[in-house]
């Protein structure tokens, strides 16, 4: 039996562009159900997506990780296809993002890359280099997109992923939930063309760009607490241990201490960095705790009914990486 597939469709006042998206995915993936989430549009967003065919909808909460996080809720499906409504994805490519999902990937990401000259401007494309970079630094691995809005998921994918982030986010952290899980990654380079005339970017550059950041510290310090809080303690340890020794020395030789507020400072450090080594161990025990609930999550739910079925004695746990599938690397 082939595996359903969901096309999800974050929208915001795409109105121009919506009933286009719609068509080329029905085109694209024609067995497919594809719903559209208006995000209190001020235009003709839903009507135009209900025009189309869509299933549409409506998301009070303003935010895009507040449409997906009532997308993974709402809709069943197999894989799960996310796309925003833009029109600036290539929907052609969307065969071979399922495509790897169903041969074993939990995760496919749809890499851009740009078809015309402002499509993806350069302050862009340096700031999603370096937040690739980072994340890689902080986790160990990372993906050459991460903050593609184009990407394919698998049905434990999704349904083990609690949506914490706000606004725009939702990208960075589905790749720390899908690296710190351990689960097959694949990622298929896929156009990625301008917006049409009229169509307006709700992207601020280095409003969001500071807040994809700000999320990927706050996800580094959920997943290694112990890294974050043991090195605060270890970096406060040496400072007190710096300014304790001439401290010690002219007191081993004279008896006395001279300098009462240097003192004061050394132990009121040392005593800092006591208190945020134990926060590390207890929070550390307490991401190891979310973890294994989140991995009984995804172990509880089957894999996508293609695949491959003499593989299944290693797909009943994420894997460190995966390529796979026409398309996949």
């Amino acid at each position: 039996m082939s595996p359903r597939v969901a096309v999800l469709v974050p929208c915001y006042n795409e109105g121009l562009t919506i009933a286009k998206v719609v068509r080329d995915f029905r085109e694209a993936l024609p067995d497919a159900a594809i719903h559209v989430f208006d995000n209190n549009s001020g235009d003709d967003t839903a009507a135009r997506a209900r025009e189309a065919g869509a299933e549409v909808h409506a998301v009070v909460r303003q935010g895009k990780s507040e449409v997906m996080r009532r997308a993974f809720a709402d809709v069943e499906a197999d894989i799960y296809v996310m796309v925003d409504g833009d029109d600036t994805y290539d929907a052609a490519s969307a065969g071979d993002l399922v495509a790897c999902v169903a041969a074993g990937a939990d995760m496919a990401v749809g890499v851009r890359r740009a078809t015309g000259e402002s499509a993806y401007r350069p302050g862009h494309v340096f700031g999603n280099r370096m937040f690739s970079a980072v994340l890689a630094r902080l986790f160990g691995r990372g993906c050459s997109d991460i903050l593609s809005g184009y990407r394919a998921l698998s049905r434990r994918c999704v349904k083990s992923f609690p949506v914490l982030s706000a606004g725009f986010g939702i990208e960075a952290e589905l790749t720390v939930h899908t690296l710190g899980m351990h689960m097959p990654i694949a990622e298929v380079a896929t156009p990625y063309g301008e917006r049409p005339p009229g169509s307006h970017s709700k992207l601020n550059t280095y409003r969001d760009g500071l807040r994809v950041l700000a999320t990927i510290g706050r996800l580094y310090v959920a997943e290694h607490p112990l890294r974050f809080y043991g090195g605060s303690a270890l970096v406060l340890a040496l400072v007190s241990v710096l300014l304790a020794l001439p401290l010690l020395f002219t007191y081993l030789d004279t008896g006395l201490v001279p300098r009462l507020p240097t003192a004061v400072l050394s132990t009121g450090l040392a005593i800092v960095a006591a208190v945020s080594l134990t926060a590390g161990l207890i929070l550390d025990t307490v991401t190891r705790g979310r973890r294994e609930q989140k991995l009984l999550a995804y172990l509880a739910l089957p894999a996508p009914a293609a695949r491959d079925r003499t593989s299944a004695s290693t797909s009943n746990a994420p894997a460190a990486s995966a390529n796979h599938g026409s398309g996949c690397r």
